[in-house]
């Protein structure tokens, strides 16, 4: 099995980072139809077109280790979001 599965939902991109997720299930608490933790405990694709966008979205920041990376439209990575430095 390959260390990332990606998905296109709408008119984002969306990837999880199998070798970063830990199986917390923060997205599967927050989106259930969208994800599910496999039989290793690591979270796979359901049916992410099911969810609506910002619930989608939610549920993607939830990662506490930021396994799920989201890219919108532009190409721009909207989740996790960057940091800002401080001068």
């Amino acid at each position: 099995m390959s260390d990332f599965e990606e998905r296109s939902v709408g008119e984002l991109r969306v990837r999880i980072d199998r070798t970063l997720c830990v199986g917390f299930g923060d997205c599967v608490t927050e989106a259930p139809e969208a994800f599910v933790l496999d039989d290793t405990g690591t979270a796979v694709f359901v049916n992410p077109d099911a969810v609506e966008r910002e619930r989608l979205l939610r549920a993607c920041d939830a990662c506490p280790v930021d396994a799920i990376t989201v890219w919108n439209e532009k190409g721009t990575q909207i989740v996790p979001a960057a940091c800002e430095q401080v001068p």
